[in-house]
């Protein structure tokens, strides 16, 4: 470790002890999705020590993702999410390994995907049958999944909590997907934690015109808001971080 990032990393140590930072450095991370959820965990995985990123997006930053995702400025709309954030995150760590897949992951991707390569698999997909595909393939692989659930139509963050997926309740994402998986007869290999909340609030306001920004097939635009969209993302860090603090 250079002198630098000895001196960034000086709280973690202090925390977690050079052993805990020493399991932190050497694990790999692919995340899907750099939106209001998957960019903030991003970005706290490299805060806390992660060198070996995968970010993988094909959208670009529009106006109307500025009130809640981490790479959208005035100055960055219309640009890649993913190289915005791989700038970022080197400023922060400049020793990091950030690599950038501009794609979509989806039914004509996943085999361009060894999952086996990870320690860790992290879903922040917004789109039904990606995130459904992306959680039976890192399911089947030797690799650990974290998966964010539905974080739009909320604004209480003290109910945003962590369950096993067949657990969760009250999230109409979640039950999608476990009807999605019934009807198919295809079912996750292995459990596996999610990030989510039971709160459910109508959007009271019109339908934002989205003009610009990519759907990946979302039957709507929900209202969201930074401060749980964010700690979302930085759950979802958490679940990454502790988890390898406590492998040997």
């Amino acid at each position: 470790m250079t002198g630098s990032e000895q001196q960034r990393l000086s709280r973690v140590t202090r925390l977690l002890g050079p052993e805990g930072v020493e399991r932190i450095r050497s694990r790999s991370v692919i995340l899907f999705g750099l939106g209001g959820v998957g960019s903030w965990t991003a970005e706290a995985l490299v805060r806390s020590g992660i060198r070996k990123l995968t970010i993988v997006d094909a959208d670009t930053v529009a106006a109307s993702n500025i009130n809640r995702q981490l790479p959208a400025m005035t100055s960055t709309v219309g640009r890649a999410k993913t190289e915005v954030m791989r700038e970022r995150l080197l400023e922060i760590a400049p020793e990091a390994e950030i690599t950038v897949r501009t794609m979509r992951f989806d039914s004509s991707t996943a085999s361009q995907f060894d999952f086996n390569e990870f320690d860790y698999v992290i879903d922040a997909i917004d789109s039904l049958a990606d995130k459904a595909l992306l959680i039976l393939q890192a399911t089947s692989a030797r690799t650990r999944l974290f998966s964010s659930m539905g974080a739009a139509m909320k604004m209480d963050p003290s109910r945003i909590g962590t369950a096993e997926f067949w657990k969760v309740k009250g999230c109409p994402l979640a039950a999608a997907l476990r009807r999605k998986f019934k009807k198919s007869g295809v079912m996750p290999r292995r459990k596996f934690k999610c990030v989510y909340s039971e709160e459910l609030l109508p959007n009271l306001g019109d339908n934002t015109d989205d003009s610009g920004a990519m759907t990946f097939d979302k039957v709507a635009f929900n209202g969201a808001m930074c401060h749980i969209t964010a700690i979302y993302g930085m759950t979802l860090a958490w679940l990454v971080i502790s988890d390898a603090v406590r492998q040997s």
